[in-house]
C-alpha cells in the first residue's frame, strides 16, 4: 500500500502544481477581465467590514440601514482622496516652475561630479523626454481608470445586492451538514484575516502618515499633505510603498532647500517610522492573523504586480491569505499553505481537519 500511496500523492502534487502554473496563465490573459470583479469583491469586504464596525459603534443604526450608510461614507472618502490628490498634484506641478534653477544646480553639481563635459539643465532633459508624446498615453491611462472605476462600482453593486443569494448558493451546494458548516468556516475565516489585514494596513498607514505630515510640515516641505496621503495609501503596498514613502519626499526637499539638512531630517524621521511600525507595533496588531511567510509577501507582491499591475499590487497580500486559507483545507494541497505560512502550521480554521482524499 505504501508504494501506490507515493505515485498517487507524486501525481497529487504535480496536477496541482500544473493547475497553480496554469491558473496564472489564465489570469494573466484574462487581467482586463478579471482585474475589476477581483477590486469590487475586495471592497465589498471592506465596505461589509465598515457596515459591521458601524452597527458596533453605533447601536442605534440598524443592520439594515448600516450597509448604504458605509457605501455612502466609503464613496465619499473615495471622492475626497481623489479631490485631495488632483488638488495638490496641480499646485505641485505649478511649482515646478519655481524649482528650475534649483535643479539646474543639482544637474550641475551631479555632472561635476561624474567629470562630464557637458552641463545638462532642465530644458535639456525636458527635450530629451519630449513629454508631448507620452500624452497621449496619459490620455488613454486616465480614460481606462474612469471606465473602470465606473466598472467596478457596477460590479460592486452586483455583489452587495446579490450577497444574501450568495449564502443560500453554499447552502444548497453542500451536501451535509459538515461540509455546510466547513464551507462556512472557511468563508469567515477568510472574510476575517482580509478584514484585520484591512484595518492593521489602514492604521499603520494613518499612523505613518500623521508622523510624515507633522515631520515635513515642521521643516516646511511644500505639500506635505498630499505627500502624507500619498505616504497613506502606499503603506497597502507592501514594501515596495514604504520604500516609496521614504524616498519621494527627501528628493523633493533636496530641490526645495538650499541646504541638504532638511531632506536628511526627513529621510531620519520618515525611515524610523517605517522602521518602529514596520517591525514593531505591526506584528503586534496583526498576531498571528495572517501567518504568512515575509519571502512570500515579497514574492505575492512580485507575481501580481507583473500579472494585475498596480491593482495586484494592492490586492497581492489579501490574494495570498486566500490561497493559504483554502489550499490548508485539503490533504492534497496543505503542503503548499505549509510553504505559504510563516510558522509552518497554517490554520485549520477551530480545529476542523483538512478533508481526507480531496
Amino acid at each position: 500500500m505504501a508504494d501506490t500511496a507515493t505515485p498517487s500523492n507524486l501525481e497529487r502534487n504535480c496536477l496541482l502544481i500544473l493547475s497553480v502554473i496554469a491558473a496564472g496563465l489564465v489570469t494573466y490573459a484574462l487581467a482586463d477581465i478579471l482585474t475589476p470583479p477581483a477590486l469590487a469583491l475586495f471592497l465589498a469586504i471592506v465596505v461589509d467590514s465598515f457596515a459591521r464596525a458601524i452597527t458596533r459603534r453605533l447601536k442605534w443604526v440598524s443592520s439594515a440601514a448600516a450597509t448604504p450608510l458605509a457605501i455612502v461614507l466609503s464613496l465619499l472618502l473615495f471622492g475626497g482622496s481623489i479631490l485631495v490628490i488632483a488638488e495638490n498634484a496641480a499646485s505641485l506641478a505649478a511649482r515646478m516652475v519655481t524649482y528650475t534653477p534649483r535643479l539646474n544646480e543639482l544637474l550641475a553639481r551631479g555632472a561635476h561630479a561624474v567629470h562630464a563635459h557637458n552641463i545638462p539643465t532642465m530644458a535639456n532633459v525636458l527635450a530629451w523626454l519630449d513629454p508631448a508624446k507620452y500624452l497621449g498615453d496619459i490620455a488613454k491611462g486616465v480614460q481606462a481608470f474612469a471606465s473602470n472605476g465606473v466598472l467596478i462600482l457596477l460590479y460592486l453593486g452586483f455583489i452587495l445586492a446579490s450577497r444574501r443569494g450568495m449564502e443560500r448558493k453554499l447552502v444548497s451546494l453542500s451536501r451535509t451538514r459538515a461540509e455546510r458548516q466547513g464551507a462556512t468556516e472557511v468563508f469567515f475565516r477568510i472574510r476575517d484575516s482580509v478584514e484585520q489585514y484591512l484595518w492593521v494596513q489602514t492604521l499603520t498607514g494613518l499612523m505613518i502618515g500623521a508622523v510624515s505630515w507633522l515631520t515635513m510640515t515642521l521643516v516646511g516641505l511644500d505639500n506635505a499633505v498630499f505627500w502624507a496621503f500619498l505616504i497613506f495609501i502606499a503603506a497597502y503596498v507592501p514594501i515596495v510603498g514604504g520604500a516609496i514613502g521614504i524616498l519621494a519626499p527627501p528628493l523633493f526637499a533636496l530641490v526645495q532647500f538650499e541646504s541638504v539638512w532638511p531632506a536628511m531630517i526627513i529621510a531620519g524621521v520618515l525611515s524610523s517610522t517605517h522602521f518602529v511600525v514596520g517591525n514593531v507595533i505591526l506584528p503586534r496588531m496583526q498576531g498571528d492573523s495572517l501567518n504568512i511567510d515575509p519571502v512570500v509577501v515579497l514574492l505575492s507582491l512580485a507575481f501580481w504586480g507583473a500579472i494585475w499591475g498596480v491593482a495586484g499590487m494592492f490586492l497581492s497580500t489579501p490574494l495570498t491569505v486566500i490561497t493559504m486559507v483554502v489550499c490548508a483545507q485539503f490533504e492534497g494541497s496543505r503542503w503548499l499553505a505549509v510553504i505559504l505560512s510563516a510558522n509552518g502550521t497554517p490554520d485549520r480554521l477551530g480545529g476542523r481537519k483538512p478533508a481526507a482524499g480531496s
